[in-house]
């Protein structure tokens, strides 16, 4: 019997077959691509916008005001859904393409599906060069796009339309395998999305996919449980995917029978709340004086389902040099970190097994009542900290206390860069598991705006995402702002203005060189004793959202009550001290110049040094 066939343009199939894509979240069959974000041009407005508007009430696309912007809600869509639904980015060819290079950066540092379709030059070559077609002389088979492979998990270019036939499955199961999770990138060439196929029916049947969850080796469970009963002082490092996992209560549960601390990476702090008996404080350089004390001393490190970031790690210098490290990781890459006992497999999976093969031992009491006593320290430091004073200007540290404390238990918390990780970080203290999203393995400047977009998207109204950021990652990417007043997804935004890029100011002043080129005052300006400084309550009203300026703790306490019963996006912004802030006790590598002018340099170069001779030997 002759096989059925459906005939379709290339687009037109890529588009059906991305809507009979489904999975199941919390036993609900959903779609697995909940819908794109696209700015239509010549390289995609043609072909794929025609299949998308056919479409549009089963796969809905919604318009982006920066291709960069637009790819990193979809990121925020992804993470608030923990990786279980994914979202589409289109762009055209050339510049709005070479936008969403950042954003796979992004997603693919952070290890989140995305899925990116960009147009691309002409197959056949026949009118190059065409317009925005960057010309490679010494090889023509090279476009923009080819940018691309350096952050994406997987990468293809359609030069025929059967070719989806085979890629796009891989490009989901790349997308959903925990070991491999990643942008997936599509180009499609112009002349490629036009041509009509006789493709199988059978590609376009409805198919429910599933997140593996692989299960570790026996022997490497076994020899987990060996190392960790030699264990006098184990610390459990919760990260990122644990959450992704659903691992939360699964580890808690297993913490507190075997009486091990919890301490939590940026991208794991949230799995639990801030007041778990277990919890013991956020690790390393934006970390707790709790958390690092506890690794200082460990003997024998647990970490689950963390890629063991120098934010984490301390660059390294915040365990023992004699320190074992266990490291639990559903991909092979992480878990081979650092000379650890590599244990590959599911976080939720691993926990378990680890857990039942450890029989009844336990860690004397003692321990935990430590790691308590070392927390509740850290706690009276934050208090003392986040308490307000009759200073003119309120700190980071007050700022976030009060917005914590107006946020609803299912609000969800989103910051990315500058000076807000290390405060929210240490100062924000969970109320619910999963309601803290702060992008810091890229640290990308522009997320926040964006993903507050895409989490209000994926909250479906059932909480309100409060984005927390400074006046320069506001300068560099805001119409989201507008973005959601259009679509009526709302989000309160916290705008701390602190006069220019203080955080990095900080870091330059600490290694030495005096404040050049980012606070607004140090910069190359028409009047750098009283610089011009924007008015965001009114900059935020002219794309539609609600606004007020604060100049007090007390007026941002008001205005918050207020936000909350807004009917769309409400932006608040108030000043902030620039040189005031949580301290920190764990080091940080970086670049310090060997030799210099200055005395101030010398001396950071002199520290550096000290810092990196207390570095673990290995990678």
């Amino acid at each position: 019997m002759q096989a059925k066939t459906i005939r379709l343009t290339m687009a037109q199939a890529l588009v059906r077959y991305l809507c009979n894509q489904f999975t199941e979240i919390d036993g609900s069959r959903v779609p697995l691509f909940a819908g794109v974000f696209g700015i239509f041009g010549h390289g995609n407005v043609t072909c794929l916008s025609e299949a998308l508007e056919a479409v549009q009430d089963q796969l809905p696309t919604w318009r982006g005001q920066n291709e960069q912007s637009m790819a990193l809600a979809a990121i925020g869509y992804a993470k608030a859904k923990r990786r279980r639904q994914i979202m589409i980015a289109t762009s055209s060819i050339g510049p709005g393409a070479l936008n969403m290079v950042t954003a796979a950066g992004t997603a693919h540092a952070n290890r989140l599906p995305l899925l990116l379709l960009a147009g691309d030059t002409f197959s056949n070559r026949l009118p190059d060069p065409v317009l925005q077609q960057v010309e490679h002389y010494g090889n023509p088979s090279i476009t923009v796009n080819d940018a691309f492979k350096a952050v994406s998990r997987y990468w293809d270019r359609i030069t025929h339309p059967a070719q989806i036939l085979s890629s796009m499955p891989q490009a989901i199961a790349t997308m959903l395998d925990p070991a491999d999770c990643g942008p997936a990138f599509i180009a499609l060439p112009q002349d490629t999305q036009e041509l009509a196929f006789d493709y199988p029916a059978e590609f376009f049947e409805p198919r429910l996919w599933s997140i593996p969850r692989p299960r570790p080796d026996r022997a490497r469970v076994a020899e987990a449980a060996a190392l960790l009963k030699s264990a006098k002082q184990p610390l459990i490092i919760s990260g990122g995917g644990v959450r992704y996992s659903g691992a939360e209560e699964t580890l808690a549960r297993f913490a507190a029978a075997r009486g091990i601390p919890v301490v939590e990476t940026i991208a794991g702090k949230g799995g639990l709340t801030h007041d778990h008996p277990v919890h013991a404080g956020p690790i390393g350089i934006v970390g707790s004086t709790s958390a690092n004390a506890l690794a200082e001393a460990a003997d024998v490190i647990v970490a689950v389902g963390t890629r063991l970031q120098d934010f984490t790690t301390g660059s390294w210098t915040a365990f023992r040099r004699d320190a074992r490290f266990i490291s639990i990781n559903a991909a092979r890459w992480d878990a081979t970190k650092h000379r650890a006992l590599a244990v590959v497999g599911d976080a939720l999976e691993t926990v378990e097994e680890l857990d039942a093969a450890l029989g009844d031992w336990a860690v004397p009491a003692d321990h935990m009542a430590r790691a308590k006593a070392l927390f509740a320290e850290w706690n009276a430091l934050l208090d003392d900290h986040q308490t307000p004073t009759n200073a003119p200007v309120p700190t980071y540290a007050q700022v976030v206390n009060v917005v914590n404390r107006a946020a609803g238990p299912d609000d969800h918390l989103i910051a990315a860069a500058g000076g807000i990780p290390g405060e929210v970080a240490k100062g924000w203290r969970v109320k619910n598991p999963n309601t803290f999203d702060l992008e810091f393995g890229f640290s990308c400047m522009g997320y926040e705006l964006a993903a507050g977009w895409g989490n209000a998207m994926a909250t479906q109204g059932k909480s309100t995402p409060i984005v927390m950021l400074g006046d320069g990652t506001y300068m560099m990417m805001n119409s989201d702002i507008y973005s959601s007043v259009l679509t009526g997804h709302k989000m309160i935004v916290v705008v701390c203005d602190n006069g220019g890029y203080a955080v990095i100011n900080r870091l330059q002043e600490f290694k030495g060189t005096p404040g050049f080129n980012c606070l607004l005052k140090d910069c190359r300006i028409k009047n750098p004793g009283a610089p011009l400084h924007v008015d965001f309550a009114k900059h935020a009203e002219s794309m539609g959202a609600l606004a007020r300026t604060c100049k007090s703790l007390a007026d941002l306490e008001s205005a918050l009550e207020w936000a909350k019963g807004t009917d769309r996006t409400t932006v608040l912004s108030i000043v902030t001290d620039a040189h005031a802030w949580v301290p920190g006790d764990a080091d940080w590598d970086v670049g310090v110049p060997e030799v210099s002018n200055r005395d101030t340099v010398k001396a950071a170069r002199a520290h550096q040094e000290e810092i990196r001779a207390k570095q673990r030997v290995g990678v």
